[in-house]
């Protein structure tokens, strides 16, 4: 009777680090400019609260930078190929819009003078789970980009940013 007992406690902690494992999924985006040169990463880890990005960029013009999640998984120069803003929801453009954000909308990048940063950043308008109408992976995948110039948060649909300077299709 005690070794039943056991044995269920250890199939019942089994179950939970099953489940938990599947909560833990994650991907990755390998960021390039336009000339084809890394210069980040971004490793993307699903939370119960949506998505925690954590960037590292090296070799970035210093300065303000808009950073989005991009609609398409495409990165091809001058990365018009990642297509609008990830947007499953119809939403305006921009933090600032009463209407609502794109899902895809990010805070504004501050890259230091030496052209580095690690930053954490979460969003919890996108998912990593297939099939759930906020993934980022859906039919055409996704991508991050970051511009030129800074987000004004409100302008629609694109945030009046600039070109688009950084690229990184997002994968599993």
């Amino acid at each position: 009777m005690r070794i039943a007992r056991v044995m269920c406690g250890l199939m019942a902690v089994a179950a939970v680090t099953v489940s938990f494992s599947a909560h833990a999924q994650t991907a990755k985006a390998s960021l390039k400019d336009a000339s084809g040169k890394d210069v980040g990463t971004v490793q993307l880890r699903q939370t119960p609260h949506g998505v925690l990005l954590k960037m590292s960029l090296k070799g970035v013009a210093p300065g303000e930078h808009a950073f989005h999640i991009h609609a398409v998984g495409k990165c091809e120069p001058p990365f018009t190929s990642a297509g609008g803003h990830f947007n499953p929801a119809s939403k305006k453009h921009g933090m600032e819009a009463a209407e609502g954000s794109h899902a895809g909308d990010m805070p504004n990048l501050h890259i230091p003078a030496n052209g580095e940063l690690t930053i954490d950043i979460a969003n919890p308008m996108i998912s990593l789970v297939k099939g759930q109408p906020s993934s980022v992976f859906d039919a055409d995948g996704s991508s991050i980009i970051i511009h030129a110039g800074p987000d004004d948060y409100k302008t629609d649909p694109t945030g009046n940013a600039g070109d688009r300077i950084v690229c990184g299709v997002i994968t599993e």
